[in-house]
């Protein structure tokens, strides 16, 4: 009987292993939509918030030079567990793709932002371990390049009754790139995408 048991548990097993599983086409998903935010959403609208910051001029340089862009801290403000890096990093590649700026990994609201090696070799320049390095290829002092504009912004979801047995969430995905020098804001824009379902369905 014993026998019998532990032969039931690892045929289970081989059952659950042999489940089928399908490859995703993310240039063309059919997969029905879910209440919660997926892969879709954030690549919708980091795509409408790249459109809108590149068509608005706010990023040419009349001397044709780039600018130095941070990017601050992006604040999830919904009911999921999201890691905003989602939204940002797709939105940092396209932009430096656009050739009107470039990205800093010396400073940024997030440790996924900064690349402490930027750091790190300059402790180990000011150390005895910097001794052991040609003098010349150390990082020396005032090289770093200060960012001239943040970008940051916010993620916030809002749940609303819509009737007896459907429920409306709405996400609102807010981003701004402000002058690091004045503070004065350069662009802003906000991206909605609002999904109806049933009250049955988890939003987060």
């Amino acid at each position: 009987m014993k026998n019998l048991s532990i032969l039931l548990f690892f045929s289970m097993l081989f059952l659950i292993g042999c489940e089928e599983v399908q490859k995703i086409d993310t240039t063309n998903d059919t997969g029905k939509q879910v209440m919660s935010l997926d892969y879709r959403d954030f690549d919708q609208a980091a795509s409408q918030m790249i459109q809108s910051l590149i068509s608005s001029g706010s990023l040419a340089k009349k001397d044709g030079s780039r600018y130095v862009v941070a990017t601050s801290k992006v604040t999830n403000d919904t009911m999921q567990r999201i890691d905003t890096d989602l939204l940002t990093a797709k939105i940092e590649q396209d932009l430096m793709k656009s050739g009107q700026v470039v990205m800093t990994s010396a400073v940024g609201g997030k440790e996924s932002n900064r690349d402490d090696t930027v750091y790190n070799m300059r402790e180990t320049r000011d150390s005895s371990k910097g001794e052991e390095f040609k003098q010349e290829t150390l990082p020396q002092k005032g090289q770093i390049i200060s960012p001239e504009l943040s970008l940051s912004g916010k993620i916030y979801q809002r749940n609303l009754r819509y009737d007896k047995d459907k429920q409306q969430v709405e996400y609102y995905f807010q981003l701004k790139m402000t002058d690091v020098k004045t503070g004065l804001r350069f662009w802003q824009e906000e991206v909605l995408i609002g999904k109806r379902g049933s009250n049955k369905s988890v939003a987060w």
